[in-house]
């Protein structure tokens, strides 16, 4: 009964408007108020959520990505990644895919991925006679990758809901091969197309060009040497190469690229502190709707009823997927890490499944809820970007479930893909 008054409510709340993190605090609330625990205490839970020095990561990392985004990094990127994909037939939906995986590494947002490079190769794909909902599939499947590679946002929200039990830096190592995996998969399905529907291939950039796009691109790229260099190296931790990061991402836009003028620095750094203050009032209300539920006892409760299913660990991880897969399309990603972490991750290590490995599980299932209806917020970017009707995006974005869903079953079933990097690099 707990249970029902605590989920009820936040599904009554959601059902009926309330915005997520509101529904969220005040669900929270409603279920310390039935067990009779102290408001008092749910509220220190929450000014303790937030009380964090990690939590320090993601507002700098936001506005790295969002300086770069806004100066012009991506027309760069997407230049830099036709030197080795576009003249292959279909090359632009693999430059498309390529310079996916660099804006990611540097944005460490799906939404952002979508935005900046689609507004880029959509319009350049259609103008060589690709199907506009064809380029419209392909971009959105491709910033899947940003929600696993480094620096991802939902990776530093994961790693907080695990109570500090996985640190960012194992979960920005453990991306980079999954994501990879993921790029890479999707450019052999655009080869497949691009072959049968008979796209065109492009020309050759001359080497001289080439190495004058390598070293406008190079400024940018940088960045992603700053974080992950600095990680590895143990010169920085996650949040002090963010805020390194930060640095240079704004030294580089304003002083070497120049694209982005000082008159509209106000208004980027509003929106940077918007999305933030959304990020974190969430994350605070999230911390005292987890210590509701283990004060229910909620995630032993689910335990059980998992491990009374089967005792097969395949199985169970077959269920969790589902789970996972039909949530993802209800709710945004970050509110779900931050309320099924603390009840599905006990579940996970009680059958032996490394927390890292269910991370990039756990990431992987609801990267791919972005871009599915009715609430998958990437695929409305994509929409907007392209000028295409959602239900056509839709229909192009078939196929390309497929694929993720087979990325998703060789990440599940293959703990290595996760765990042979960090274990090499001797992050956990």
């Amino acid at each position: 009964m707990d249970a029902l008054i605590l989920l009820g409510s936040l599904l009554v709340l959601l059902l009926v408007g309330f915005p997520v993190a509101f529904a969220v605090g005040l669900s929270a609330f409603i279920g310390a108020w039935w067990i009779d625990l102290p408001l008092e205490a749910v509220v220190i839970q929450i000014t303790n959520g937030i009380n964090k020095f990690s939590l320090l990561t993601i507002p700098f990392f936001i506005l790295a990505g969002a300086i770069m985004a806004e100066g012009g990094i991506a027309r760069r990127l997407v230049n830099f990644a036709y030197i080795f994909v576009g003249f292959i037939r279909g090359g632009l939906s693999l430059v498309n895919i390529v310079a996916s995986t660099f804006f990611g590494a540097i944005s460490g947002s799906s939404v952002a991925d979508t935005a900046s490079i689609g507004s880029v190769m959509i319009p350049q794909m259609e103008e060589k006679g690709y199907p506009r909902d064809f380029a419209a599939a392909v971009t959105a499947s491709g910033s899947v990758q940003a929600v696993l590679t480094p620096p991802s946002h939902n990776s530093v929200i994961y790693s907080l809901a695990t109570g500090g039990l996985v640190t960012i830096s194992s979960l920005f190592v453990a991306g980079i091969l999954p994501g990879l995996m993921l790029g890479g998969c999707l450019m052999v399905m655009c080869l497949g197309f691009a072959r049968k529907r008979g796209y065109p291939k492009g020309e050759r950039i001359p080497f001289r060009q080439a190495l004058k796009i390598f070293f406008d691109a190079f400024w940018g790229l940088f960045t992603v040497v700053i974080i992950m260099g600095g990680i590895l190296s143990g010169i920085f931790t996650a949040s002090e190469s963010a805020a390194i990061a930060c640095i240079w991402a704004f030294f580089v836009t304003m002083f070497i690229y120049r694209d982005f003028k000082w008159s509209q620095l106000h208004i980027l750094l509003f929106r940077t502190i918007k999305t933030v203050t959304i990020v974190m009032v969430l994350i605070a209300f999230a911390a005292g709707f987890g210590a509701v539920m283990t004060f229910m006892q909620l995630p032993t409760l689910i335990t059980d009823a998992f491990t009374s299913l089967s005792d097969n660990k395949y199985v169970i991880l077959m269920c969790i997927n589902i789970l996972l897969l039909v949530v993802g399309t209800l709710m945004d990603m970050a509110p779900l890490i931050l309320i099924l972490t603390p009840v599905l991750l006990p579940v996970a290590t009680s059958l032996g499944i490394d927390p890292v490995h269910f991370g990039m599980i756990m990431l992987t299932n609801l990267g791919i809820g972005l871009i599915t209806p009715p609430v998958g917020t990437v695929l409305f970017v994509a929409s907007a970007v392209s000028k295409q009707k959602i239900e056509e995006v839709v229909s192009a974005m078939l196929p390309f479930y497929g694929m993720l869903f087979i990325v998703l079953m060789l990440i599940t079933y293959i703990p290595a893909i996760s765990l042979w990097l960090p274990r090499l690099m001797g992050v956990m």
